[in-house]
């Protein structure tokens, strides 16, 4: 079991001014399932992710990592399983400007503290061929499409071998055509590295490619039943 929450709740705000994000959430993605979590905006699906990521810490509930409990860690050692366990894709690449494709991998390297080798930069280039961009290895973001870009973002998540990966919006860029591309390449990945994986989502058209779908709505979740690829 590589994700669980169980009974997660989270309250934000003080007074007349709380909302319940979430409402007895209960999730559990095994290792090498895709997710799909789906709903409007300010469902919830933003503080589910948030929760999932060690990002946030629920008013009430617990969130495990691959056995480990998120909500029982001190700050030091949340940090390290975020590092470790926990790959995230974002709606926007988040790429270093200045960085090629294959150094924006390397830099999960010397952001655990190690020079990267060899074997690193093998092992970014054989992601990059995952995804189709091994022929653009070279280039920095400028030079990318916005669907090369995110191809890259994916690989990247990928670089620490994570247990769980939380995808957010990764469509909302892109046309439909390159969306659907997106997430058909995000689920063959990971299938192949069996990571557990929840992207949230407000895209019905590229649900096909997922394993399971739920919705969220006021912050609680229910089933829509299963999607397989």
């Amino acid at each position: 079991m590589s994700l669980l929450a169980e009974h997660v709740s989270l309250v934000l705000g003080d007074g007349d001014q709380q909302v319940n994000a979430l409402q007895d959430v209960c999730l559990e993605a095994k290792p090498g399932e895709l997710i799909a979590v789906l709903g409007p905006s300010g469902a919830g699906k933003s503080s589910l992710l948030a929760v999932c990521g060690g990002l946030r810490t629920p008013t009430s509930g617990r969130v495990f990592i691959d056995g480990t409990e998120l909500t029982s860690l001190k700050q030091s050692e949340l940090t390290r399983v975020r590092r470790e366990c926990i790959g995230f894709v974002f709606q926007q690449s988040n790429l270093v400007p200045s960085l090629t494709a294959v150094d924006q991998l390397l830099l999960l390297v010397h952001l655990r503290g190690h020079k990267p080798g060899q074997k690193d930069r093998d092992k970014a280039l054989e992601l990059l061929d995952e995804v189709g961009m091994s022929e653009r290895s070279d280039r920095r973001p400028g030079q990318l499409s916005g669907g090369e870009r995110q191809r890259v973002g994916i690989a990247r998540a990928f670089m620490t071998d994570p247990a769980v990966l939380l995808v957010d919006e990764p469509t909302s860029m892109l046309d439909n055509q390159r969306g659907q591309q997106i997430v058909e390449l995000l689920a063959r990945a990971c299938h192949q590295h069996g990571v557990a994986t929840i992207m949230v989502t407000h895209d019905h058209g590229i649900l096909d490619a997922t394993d399971r779908v739920v919705h969220i709505s006021d912050g609680r979740l229910g089933t829509r039943g299963e999607v397989h690829a």
